[in-house]
């Protein structure tokens, strides 16, 4: 099935680009027919809008590829300087999809201690999900591998506090992904228990000493 729209504009490269945020689409997956380059017109006067007609194949259905098209698009559209790169699914996990951001503004992307990168991803999930099954993780310049380590290293400082004083320790408020990564690094500890209370945003984790 094909999707095809008609788009005015001052120019037939401005007409293009709006086509492409309109449909969510890379140049190379559309067939363009120029209608007319339009006119400039002296002072305003006589001036007439390029017109073109821009043709979208269907779009594909696999995870990796969907995927692709949209980061690439909302990058695009967000107008940020960086490219999306999928990374080889394992054997077993082809309903997950991870994808690495690099490129001059991909900082950008990352925020307060990942709040931006989640907030995309969200994002991409839920436009993904129109046209794929599966989900998709985004990584931005190695920050989340970067994130994971410096949790670890938090777990086991506060775990060697809480197991000296005999006192709990509750962390600051975390998303899910990096609360498991704490629950994970203390769950073969033999002197400290985790747990989570609260809710939503402000859900946190708790080390206790083990009572034994």
């Amino acid at each position: 099935m094909e999707t095809t729209m008609e788009v005015t504009a001052r120019s037939v490269e401005e007409a293009i680009e709006i086509a492409l945020d309109q449909l969510g689409a890379e140049r190379d997956q559309v067939e363009i027919d120029v209608i007319s380059q339009g006119k400039g017109g002296i002072l305003g006067f006589g001036a007439e809008p390029a017109r073109i007609k821009v043709t979208l194949a269907s779009l594909p259905s696999n995870l990796p590829a969907v995927a692709k098209l949209t980061v690439d698009s909302l990058l695009r559209s967000m107008k940020v300087s960086a490219t999306a790169t999928p990374r080889p699914q394992l054997e077993g996990e082809e309903d997950t999809i991870e994808m690495d951001i690099e490129g001059e503004d991909s900082g950008l992307l990352i925020g307060r201690r990942g709040e931006t990168l989640r907030a995309l991803q969200f994002t991409v999930n839920l436009l993904v999900g129109q046209r794929a099954n599966g989900r998709v993780i985004l990584d931005v310049e190695g920050y989340r591998e970067r994130r994971y380590n410096s949790l670890r290293a938090l777990a086991s400082r506060v775990a060697e506090r809480v197991a000296s004083t005999g006192r709990s320790i509750t962390l600051e408020p975390m998303a899910p992904n990096e609360r498991r990564v704490i629950h994970m690094t203390l769950a073969d500890n033999p002197r400290v228990d985790t747990e989570s209370t609260g809710f939503g945003e402000n859900r946190k984790i708790t080390v206790i000493p083990r009572r034994n």
